[in-house]
């Protein structure tokens, strides 16, 4: 019973935590192409606790692009969250140890970690969209006279 508790939490903290680095490594490409960005924590959170944890994204990632970025920028960004998955294969294959000093992990508790893990390393059905469609969303931007000169990303 203890494992099967310890094993629901790891499986919590794994999606808590990779929901914000799915994310964060959107922002991180951004950040690294020089490309404009806004990142919000808990949009339109006015559901309450409940309705923040369900039914709303916990973060999300808004790039503003100023129209002369190549597209595969914006695909690159789109389908970052994918290397989030390196480290769990790297010590399910036996490349690297979880932890430094040998410690008995129970497996079903690794295991629920690391499918919560993966599972926010799935590029999510918008982030497709952008992969396959940057392009098109570079265009208008290019067009519009609006569009700033400065970058606030630095």
């Amino acid at each position: 019973m203890v494992t099967v508790a310890l094993s629901g939490g790891a499986l919590a903290i794994a999606v808590a935590v990779g929901l914000l680095a799915h994310e964060w490594m959107h922002a991180v490409v951004l950040r690294v192409a020089r490309i404009d960005y806004n990142l919000t924590y808990f949009p339109g959170s006015g559901a309450g606790f409940a309705g923040v944890l369900a039914g709303r994204p916990w973060a999300v990632v808004h790039p503003r692009p100023r129209g002369h970025e190549p597209a595969w920028i914006l695909r690159v960004a789109a389908l970052a969250p994918l290397s989030l998955a390196v480290p769990v294969f790297a010590v399910g294959a036996g490349f690297v140890s979880p932890v430094p000093v040998p410690v008995d992990i129970d497996t079903t508790i690794a295991t629920a970690f690391a499918i919560g893990w993966l599972a926010c390393a799935i590029p999510s059905p918008q982030d497709f969209s952008v992969a396959f469609y940057a392009h098109r969303a570079l265009k208008p931007v290019a067009d519009s006279p609006s569009v700033g000169t400065r970058s606030r990303a630095d």
